[in-house]
């Protein structure tokens, strides 16, 4: 039992290490999956004041569970407090199957976001890999005597601490420029117009209909190979998903500009061929005194190389307001979805220098300086 005991601390403990600093370097990410939870436990009516509350906090929230789920695989892997490491790991993995069961059995959200979206599992597997973590733990616990701390206790501490440290300074950091390691489908290099069609191979989903129609007050489905006489009235149609389809669904699904008219504008602006800057501004929360010296310098050197600006915001009236009324610079303002925009650009603003479809890079502001040299 001893070796049992020892190697499943030493997989809990790397594993609790791994999963927080692969959310680690894009905690906005998780951030993001939180708020879907809430959002979807909100509008099913369970507390939704508090869920409304955890959903404006959810950032916060992220970056705490990030270092508490690496705290405690540290402190595993050191033996540091080892029943109230062990009970409180039993308690967060019965939390995390509590997520991944929702996921798996309700289908409201699509994932749970355990590993980030550099390593995406179904729900059936993250699933099944809460039991199976949920069940080391269990062992952990029982037999926790066979757990020996390695350091003395000032040490530990000092581990711990460093290890807090380090993941609170690292998640600082990629909140301030953009994610260490860039898994999503925006990444520099990638294609924008090609992500957005459908993916060779796709297999659609299958659809049959059938048909309400009622007489006399009463009402009948008919298949479309059956429908009733003219006595009968048409009420409605049913559209039921006889077969789902597999690899239907785009990269980029949800990324359309559309300019003041509401004009559809993706084809044109990325299926130029010269080189040109999109700027997303979400919205202007936070203010503009962080960017908006380097924002100047960048307008004028795309103007100075005949480079078209477009910025993307979710909140056309107040970017419009800043830019073009009362700053007066003319600049042409995509509306996005505010989903799609919170996906494509991790910090708020970010900048990308595209050619063509293509991303050449990506900056936050806090990188802008990088641009306009």
């Amino acid at each position: 039992m001893k070796i049992a005991v020892h190697i499943s601390r030493l997989l809990v403990g790397c594993l609790f290490i791994f999963s927080g600093l692969v959310k680690a370097i894009d905690p906005l990410g998780l951030g993001y999956k939180m708020q879907e939870f809430f959002e979807v436990w909100a509008s099913d009516g369970y507390f939704p004041g508090l869920m409304n509350y955890l959903h404006v906090q959810s950032l916060w929230f992220s970056i705490t569970m990030i270092g508490f789920e690496i705290l405690l695989g540290v402190a595993l892997l050191i033996g540091w407090r080892k029943k109230m490491v062990t009970t409180l790991l039993l308690l967060l993995t019965l939390f995390f199957t509590f997520l991944t069961g929702f996921v798996l059995f309700t289908g409201k959200i699509r994932a749970c976001g355990c590993f980030g979206d550099c390593i995406p599992l179904t729900p059936i597997q993250t699933f099944t890999k809460d039991i199976i973590l949920t069940l080391l733990i269990v062992l952990l616990l029982i037999y926790n005597k066979h757990i020996s701390p390695i350091f003395n206790g000032t040490l530990s501490l000092i581990i711990l601490f460093s290890a807090i440290l380090s993941s609170t300074l690292l998640q600082g950091y990629v909140l301030k420029h953009l994610p260490l390691k860039d898994c999503l489908p925006y990444q520099k290099g990638n294609d924008l117009l090609a992500l957005r069609k459908m993916p060779e191979g796709a297999i659609p989903d299958q659809y049959d209909y059938l048909f309400v129609y009622e007489k006399g007050g009463v009402k009948k489905e008919f298949s479309a190979a059956n429908l009733p006489d003219s006595s009968w009235a048409f009420a409605e149609r049913i559209q039921k998903l006889i077969a789902k389809g597999k690899n239907n669904v785009p990269l980029i699904s949800d990324f359309t500009l559309a300019d003041s008219l509401g004009v559809n504008m993706t084809e044109e602006i990325l299926g130029q061929t010269g080189a040109y800057y999109l700027f997303f501004l979400q919205n202007l929360q936070g203010g503009t005194s962080k960017w908006w010296k380097e924002f100047n310098l960048l307008y004028a050197k795309a103007q100075k190389l005949n480079r078209p600006v477009y910025i993307i915001t979710s909140d056309r009236e107040k970017v419009n307001n800043l830019f073009n009324v009362t700053n007066h610079f003319n600049i042409e303002i995509m509306t996005c979805d505010a989903t799609a925009i919170k996906t494509a650009a991790r910090a708020n603003p970010t900048i990308y220098s595209m050619v063509g479809p293509v991303v050449q890079e990506k900056y936050s502001w806090a990188d802008l300086e990088k641009v306009i040299q």
